[in-house]
């Protein structure tokens, strides 16, 4: 049994319906908050659990026979987050998993500047200190949050952000791919993977060419500064934690903590990674 957490998110129910087209679907169980939402996964013959972060009992029942536990990391942050993984975590030896894979992300480490990054850090000692075989997919940082940062320079043809650094923005369709690529032939990394990314890593004032050539527009980019850019989201009702969380990216983006390109990922999915180019094209076009 393969068992995937947060099978009804975006990139977990990517990933499952990746795995379906190379495994048979009585070798696939998802643990999910809401079954409901899984019904039709059910219906296709997937094992469909409950499981719940903060319910560990159901999270032993939902990975119940794991040969391989993929835990898609909480939309959380700081201690919460930590404390959740670390709840699938132990349930995940309880049920006697073998192998237990998690979505990291190419930033992590316990010096980073984004809060996430660190939790991926703490997150991956937790699981080494199992004992058990793990894999950290070193997932390169979502291309679906440049697009929410571009929403407003869409309308006004200016991208207004803080100073930034090259990222290796990268799609959750590709990371999906990969990451049943990697279930499907067990063991095929130990501890971290190599930087799963995109081919190139760019900055905004690089996407702001791109969207030029896009939409055939002018964009501009303008520097906006950091406290300028934590008081806006303020003003639109963020709390100041998610305001300090969105800063962060920036400040890690201009330490080089996403810059790292990787042919990795392109080996696992057999071809080349979707370009920027090409998912701002197809977010535009809806």
């Amino acid at each position: 049994m393969i068992i995937v957490t947060g099978a009804t998110g975006k990139l977990g129910r990517r990933t499952v319906e990746c795995l379906l087209e190379r495994v048979p679907a009585d070798r696939v169980g998802v643990s999910v908050r809401d079954p409901r939402k899984a019904q039709d996964l059910a219906d296709r013959g997937v094992r469909v659990r409950q499981g719940s972060f903060d319910d560990p009992a159901s999270l032993v029942h939902a990975f119940e026979g794991a040969e391989q536990l993929l835990l898609v990391s909480l939309d959380r942050i700081g201690e919460e987050c930590v404390t959740g993984h670390r709840t699938a975590i132990d349930a995940a030896v309880k049920a006697g998993a073998g192998r237990i894979l998690y979505t990291s992300q190419m930033g992590a480490a316990h010096d980073s500047h984004f809060q996430a990054c660190r939790d991926h850090a703490q997150t991956e000692d937790l699981i080494r200190a199992t004992g058990l075989p793990w894999t950290a997919l070193r997932n390169g940082f979502y291309a679906s949050s440049a697009l929410q940062f571009l929403e407003s320079a869409r309308r006004t043809g200016d991208i207004a952000l803080p100073a930034d650094g090259p990222v290796a923005w990268t799609g959750h369709d590709d990371l999906a791919e990969a990451t049943a690529a990697i279930l499907a032939e067990e063991g095929r990394f130990e501890g971290p993977t190599p930087p799963l990314t995109a081919s190139a890593a760019l900055d905004f004032a690089d996407v702001a060419e791109i969207a030029t050539r896009v939409t055939g527009r002018p964009f501009t980019r303008s520097v906006v500064p950091d406290d300028a850019f934590r008081e806006q989201f303020l003003a639109h009702g963020a709390p100041a934690p998610i305001a300090d969380l969105m800063l962060s990216i920036f400040a890690a983006a201009r330490n080089g903590e996403f810059t790292a390109v990787a042919s990795t990922l392109a080996e696992l999915i057999g071809r080349k990674p979707a370009t920027f180019h090409t998912q701002l094209e197809h977010a535009w076009a809806e």
